[in-house]
């Protein structure tokens, strides 16, 4: 399983407009092949951060998504509200 955590921040006045873009596809995502979910996270220092937390069932998959064209058209409305370049990070649970 990867864990894929997306750190965005955006322009102050496109907080709605991103959260309108996330709700309409937070179902398409979940549904999309290999993903076990997707949640959006709001920073509670700066509400301008936000930061998605999904999880995918291997990196196949989740490379299948980002070159789907949900996620280009997801991502094209997204980057244009950004305040700051995206950061990303894939990540595996550890079990201890």
């Amino acid at each position: 399983m990867i864990i894929r955590i997306v750190k965005m921040t955006f322009q102050p006045d496109k907080n709605e407009q991103f959260r309108a873009v996330f709700s309409e596809v937070q179902a398409k995502i979940e549904r999309f092949p290999g993903c076990s979910g997707v949640e959006l996270l709001q920073d509670r220092a700066n509400n301008a951060v936000f930061m998605t937390f999904s999880t995918w069932d291997n990196e196949e998959a989740l490379e299948k998504y980002r070159q789907s064209s949900l996620f280009k058209d997801t991502w094209q409305k997204t980057k244009v509200l950004f305040a700051a370049p995206a950061e990303a990070w894939s990540l595996d649970r550890l079990l201890i």
